[in-house]
């Protein structure tokens, strides 16, 4: 039997979810619990590599590939004193929000889900990187209207622990399912996506 692909187009995006990263070292990679950070309006995702032509007999003998990270862009509706100190390490004690010059941005993993036009979504998982401190930006209330929403930069690369894949070792840096192209067979990421923010997801190697 051919297989059969199916594409469908984006036309939606929610529940974006964060975890912090506790240990990324050479032999384990684990998290907090998820929680939700805002009201999704956009993402922009940007996989960045670079290739090199090397050259032997006077033509190109391979193409040298290397992933250089991951540019993460979030629109969400506003964010709470409590983001500000799980992205931050801002201080948010006794109701009050302190920054200092000691805080650092904190190393997180970032799940979301995209609704295809058939209903279905694909979702996914960064597994690690860091935000930018975002801009602040107001105005005064005039005839019309207008409300403000909060924008977040990220720079996310590969975890340093090493996974055997098919005997193969890897550093992820991703990992999504996309519920149109899941078959019978594919019981564990039928599992994985039931449970998709519960937990930051693994690609099962046993």
């Amino acid at each position: 039997m051919p297989e059969t692909r199916q594409r469908s187009r984006y036309c939606g995006l929610k529940d974006i979810y964060v975890a912090v990263v506790t240990e990324n070292t050479a032999t384990a990679y684990t998290t907090g619990t998820p929680f939700k950070l805002a009201r999704a309006i956009n993402a922009k995702i940007t996989d960045k590599h670079t290739t090199e032509k090397l050259y032997s007999d006077d033509s190109v003998e391979d193409i040298a590939e290397n992933y250089e990270g991951t540019d993460v862009e979030l629109e969400v509706n506003a964010l709470a004193p409590q983001d500000y100190a799980d992205l931050f390490n801002n201080l948010y004690e006794n109701g009050f929000l302190v920054k200092s010059d000691e805080d650092f941005s904190r190393e997180v993993a970032i799940g979301y889900r995209t609704k295809k036009r058939n209903g279905k979504y694909e979702f996914v998982w960064l597994y690690c990187g860091r935000f930018e401190r975002p801009e602040r930006d107001f105005s005064t209330k005039a005839d019309k209207m207008e409300t403000k929403t909060a924008s977040l930069k990220g720079s996310f690369y590969a975890r340093n622990k090493a996974d055997i894949v098919n005997g193969t070792e890897k550093h992820n840096y991703e990992i999504s399912v996309d519920e149109s192209n899941l078959i019978e067979a594919d019981t564990d990421a039928k599992t994985a996506i039931t449970e998709w923010f519960s937990k930051v997801q693994e690609y099962p190697t046993v």
